[in-house]
This record gives C-alpha cells, structure tokens and sequence, in this order.
C-alpha cells in the first residue's frame, strides 16, 4: 500500500471512560467496512484492549469474525527520564513501522500522563476522547467557574493536546481533528444532563474539537468483552439481536459517520 495509515488515538488523562470498548468498536467497523487495521496498545501495563483483542483471537478460533493486527506497548524502565523518552518513541515508531501495511492504525493510551502517551498522541490524524457524561470528567478538557458554568481555562489535558498539534504541524505539515465524545450516556433526561448538552456546543467552539454523542451506559458492552466481540458480531456469532443491541449498534454507526474519515469519503465516491 502506497499510501500511509491514518491514525486514530484513543486519549484522555483520566481512566474508566471507555476508550478501550471504543477502540475495539472502531476497529471492527473499520475491518468490516472491508479495511486493515492495525492496532497498538499503549496502556499494555493495564491491557483492556491487548486482553480484549486476546478474546477476540481465541473466539476468531471457532467462529468466522476480522480481527486486527495488535502490538501492545509497555512503557521503560530506563532509570535516566530522557532515555526513558527515547526508547519509548523508538518502540512507538517500530510499532507503527510494523503495521505500517494497513489502512488504519488505532491506538489505545492510558488514562494518565506520560512521554509514550504524549508521542501517541502528536502521531495523531484523529484523536477521540471519550468522556463520562459528568462534571468530573469534563474538567479534564476544561475549567469551568462553578456558580456560573463560565469558561476559566483549558485544563492541562486540553493544553497537552493543543501542544502535541504544534509539534504535529512542525514535524510533517499535518493536523489533527479533535472528536469529543459524551460517552456512557444515561437514558434519564435530568438538568445535568441538558447543562452538559449546551457546555459541550460552546466548548466545541471555544477550544476547537468536533463534539459527539458516544455510547449509551448499556450492560451489554461489558458483557462482550470477555468474547472479545462487539455489537457488530452478533449475528456472525449466532447470538440473539436485542433492541438494547440494535440502539449500540446505531450509536456505533453515528460515530464511524460522525468521525469524518476521509477514507470512508473515497470509499463512497
């Protein structure tokens, strides 16, 4: 393939928002809509989707369903911080040298700071973080004055993501789009509920992201991983479609529209 992968980065600073089961719905629309996919795992220490991908593999064993190409990552041990660095992007630019052959690469970073998670994302063409639909979790892209819902600051997140598009545009020209996604969305229509509705309009506007609605807080996404499968192969695994599933898989197919890929444009030319 002449062409480089476009690279998707799963990030934010802060654990339990889902970026695993995102990741691995991602990826397995991308390989159904009859793309290669390549996967790294940044988070290897943690492993959601290096153990997700393993499911995957040993269900691909007795039933027919795509699955990517998975390199998970740990981080150096080297005691000196800046040899640390270095051989952590090393290891990254192996990494995607490796999978350098498919169309997408996908990968999954940890819910904290650190150099490889950084190298990570300022590979980015596209970055989603995904984020509980709370106040806490917004206060990782944002500062927000509390009696009035004011805007103060970007938070350190949002300004690490901001710097890692400098160095984006300084080493090779290009860009990143930067999606947010309100994920893990209750069904209950409650005032914070509608505040996080209109802060997150005016955010996308006022620090430079593409807003998305994510994934609904649905049972059902814990349940497949332990079969490494999503709501894209039920059918292929035999297993009855329920209408919790059917509103998933909407969900994940908003997302894949909403993301803009500009492969998926080609494709549909």
């Amino acid at each position: 393939m002449s062409q480089k992968p476009y690279i998707i980065v799963l990030g934010n600073e802060k654990g339990g928002t889902g970026k695993s089961t995102v990741s691995m719905h991602v990826i397995v629309s991308l390989l159904r809509k009859g793309f290669t996919v390549g996967s790294i795992d940044v988070d290897a220490r943690q492993g959601t989707l290096t153990r997700y991908t393993e499911n995957r593999k040993a269900t691909a064993e007795k039933v027919s369903i795509p699955v990517a190409e998975h390199i998970p990552l740990l981080p150096s041990q080297h005691a000196s911080r800046e040899q640390a660095t270095q051989e952590d992007q090393q290891s990254l630019q192996d990494a995607l040298a490796q999978l350098a052959h498919h169309h997408f690469i996908l990968i999954d970073t940890p819910g904290s700071d650190s150099p490889l998670s950084r190298a990570a994302h300022a590979m980015a063409d596209t970055l989603i973080t995904p984020l509980n639909d709370s106040f806490v979790d917004l206060d990782m892209i944002v500062r927000l004055k509390s009696e009035t819902l004011d805007v103060l600051k970007p938070s350190i997140y949002a300004e690490m993501v901001w710097e890692q598009k400098k160095q984006r545009a300084i080493r090779d020209r290009g860009s990143i789009e930067w999606i947010v996604l309100r994920n893990r969305l209750s069904s209950i229509n409650a005032r914070n509920k509608e505040q996080m509705e209109e802060i997150m309009q005016l955010l996308s506007k006022r620090i430079g992201f593409k807003y998305l609605p994510g994934f609904g807080e649905r049972v059902i996404f814990r349940e497949l991983f332990l079969s490494g499968i999503t709501v894209l192969d039920l059918e292929d695994c035999g297993l009855p479609m329920s209408l919790s599933h059917v509103s998933a898989k909407q969900e994940l197919h908003a997302l894949i529209d909403g993301m803009g890929l500009p492969q998926m444009a080609a494709n549909a030319a």
